[in-house]
């Protein structure tokens, strides 16, 4: 067993780190606002969760209160709600906010919302303003008094000082002055019954209501009361009574937006009777992957068909090169599907950290395909890549989940993955069905190009088709799992393996133990361990090896018996009766046969419980673990 690990060290909790993203939710109607606004920041505590705020406009006055939460001690937005004398929040407009801090601690006074010096303006914002001390200094010279250490509180004072009678214009003329990234509320006592709104780079939605009308970061803060959303563009603002949305560009030239219909229902955002929503999600992924499939495999096998995609199969017959941009998860899948597109189709096909596309893009002209993968659609990395990979003359296929994201606005198609909303932060479901619609395109694009046959084509999809009950075998086998859990728990460090498909799948699994359990975790392909990490092999440093069936097959095995020559433990991800790994190895995580090409579906998954159940049974946040958010969407 695994060197102890400290109960201090167990329940350490991270004080300060950059943003990724924080919750936002305004509401301008005839209810009482503060339930609507609780409510809602709850089911946005995956955006944010190191302090939380409200404010509501009331009798002539902004009556507020704010606080840091430690997700240590449980203290959630629940808890804050808990602390809240209701009667002192009368009004029926308002604002909310959940914060995850980049300037500034986390603590009541840097918590949203902010204040202008007289108390007669608030504002929440997600984004970061990069000129901001520029800003501050400017403003300090004209008599502005700072209270906190945030980029934010020059916003509210540049809306204070340029405020001459019409809210909007301020925000707008303020937003002139700014460097960087936002999506806001303000809300003021000049102007009661109106909340201003504006978006740059960060995601922000409108709810259009009868007699009352929302903000809102993500639609699960607002599905309860409407369904039919604006989706804000970058540069829009937006101005909300309770009777009417007034949507403008800079300069003030009217647009409109598309009215969207939200298609999923608040019991898919809630938990339905789970611990957390990620063990919920991980036990979805059947069906997940079933609805990316469905109406895309014709009917015996026949081909694939993604409707009106936006890119006709003239210029995908004729593309010469795919390049996948991803972030995090995303870029595992992208990996896969590299792999896929070259070994199968032989096509020239690359992946790049989305991150890193700007600066270092690759050759890329009008036959180049970009393929940008996003659960959110709202990754900022992953929008900037999409840019620049239009500029470049590139077309731009986004596989995403969510509907009228920026990044499906700004590709020329969209392959939508339909897994739902997926709440915890730690990916799972979007990941397996990023996966399924990428192997969906590889044989589409296979067929186009004459590259896939008939029969094998029919073989694909036929097996592609079984993936969902082969998931969902492969959940019922989670004993094992919870042991490995258990016995592992202590451990301060675990190397991942995998070659050819699997691969990314060890890069996957690592990562979600390191995001949810805190235990450091190496993905490595196996080829590579000799070079290196084989010296850290002994009792104490666990390996998980993913060795199902397949031409990479012998070469894990070879792996896996260098390790145990070093007594090192071996936890292995396999085919289920393959008595010879069995023999090998310490435990076997099983998984149902299938090809090697499509493994990396079913291998994920023991990965996803393991990890899971660890951070479990270590006391962790699993939901919302520390210093991260669901999708970054500011730099």
């Amino acid at each position: 067993m695994c060197a102890a690990y400290s109960l201090q060290m167990r329940s350490a909790c991270n004080a300060e780190s950059g943003e990724h993203m924080c919750g936002i939710i305004g509401y301008v109607g005839a209810r009482k606002v503060l339930p609507i606004l609780l409510g809602g920041l709850e089911r946005l505590e995956y955006r944010g969760y190191d302090s939380a705020g409200v404010c509501v406009l009331q009798n002539g006055k902004i009556v507020w209160e704010k606080s840091p939460l430690s997700m240590t001690s449980g203290e959630k937005v629940k808890h804050f709600a808990s602390t809240l004398n209701a009667k002192k929040f009368d009004g029926t407009t308002g604002i909310g906010h959940t914060r995850w801090a980049t300037h500034g601690e986390p603590n009541r006074t840097n918590a949203h919302p902010h204040f202008s010096s007289d108390g007669k303006f608030a504002l929440i914002h997600n984004g970061i303003i990069e000129n901001y001390q520029e800003l501050k200094k400017w403003l300090k010279k004209r008599g502005f008094r700072f209270r906190t250490d945030t980029d934010t509180e020059v916003l509210i004072h540049l809306i204070h000082k340029l405020y001459r009678g019409d809210l909007a214009k301020a925000v707008a003329g303020a937003m002139k002055r700014v460097e960087g990234s936002y999506a806001i509320g303000v809300i003021s006592t000049h102007e009661p019954g109106r909340i201003v709104a504006a978006r740059l780079m960060s995601p922000l939605i409108i709810g259009l209501g009868k007699g009352e009308n929302f903000i809102a970061s993500d639609s699960p803060a607002i599905i309860k009361f409407t369904r039919k959303v604006h989706y804000l563009e970058d540069g829009d603002f937006a101005s909300l009574t309770a009777d009417k949305i007034s949507i403008t560009r800079q300069g003030g030239k009217r647009v409109r937006r598309k009215t969207h219909t939200l298609t999923y229902d608040i019991a898919e955002a809630e938990k339905g009777g789970y611990p957390h929503f990620m063990l919920k999600e991980i036990y979805q992924q059947p069906e997940a992957i079933a609805d990316t499939l469905a109406g895309r495999i014709k009917k015996n096998f026949a081909g694939v068909t993604f409707g009106r995609l936006g890119i006709t199969d003239a210029w995908l017959k004729k593309c010469k090169k795919v390049v996948f941009v991803a972030c995090g998860t995303a870029y595992h899948a992208g990996c896969v599907g590299r792999y896929f597109l070259r070994d199968v189709i032989g096509l020239d096909a690359q992946v790049e950290f989305a991150s890193e596309f700007r600066y270092f893009p690759p050759e890329l002209d009008k036959n180049s395909l970009v393929v940008a993968v996003s659960q959110s659609g709202e990754t900022i990395d992953t929008l900037v890549a999409v840019r620049e990979a239009k500029k470049l003359g590139a077309k731009v296929l986004a596989v995403c989940n969510v509907q009228a994201s920026t990044i499906t606005r700004e590709s020329d198609a969209t392959i939508y993955t339909h897994a739902g909303p997926e709440i915890g932060v730690a990916s799972t479901k979007a990941y397996a069905t990023q996966l399924a619609a990428i192997y969906l395109l590889g044989i589409s694009l296979g067929e186009l190009k004459g590259k896939i046959k008939p029969a094998a084509r029919k073989r694909w999809l036929r097996e592609l088709s079984e993936i969902p009950r082969l998931a969902q075998r492969t959940l019922e086998k989670t004993k094992l799992i919870k042991q490995c859990a258990q016995k592992y728990r202590d451990c301060t460090t675990f190397l991942y393996l995998g070659r050819g498909y699997n691969f990314a799948t060890a890069y996957e699994g690592a990562l979600k133990l390191k995001e949810i359990s805190y235990i450091h975790a190496e993905g490595y392909g196996a080829g590579e361990m000799k070079h290196g990490p084989i010296a850290l092999v002994q009792w104490t440093y666990p390996t998980m090896a993913v060795a199902p069936r397949g031409k990479m097959y012998p070469k894990m095995v070879s792996n896996i018996e260098e390790i145990k020559a070093r007594n090192g433990i071996v936890l292995c991800v396999a085919s289920e009766n393959d008595r010879a790994i069995k023999a090998l190895v310490d435990h076997v995580l099983p998984i149902p046969e299938v090809s090697e090409e499509l493994s990396p579906l079913l291998a994920v998954i023991p990965l996803q419980l393991f990890a899971y159940h660890v951070a479990v049974v270590r006391g962790c946040s699993v939901d919302q673990p520390r210093n991260l958010a669901k999708s970054v969407t500011v730099e």
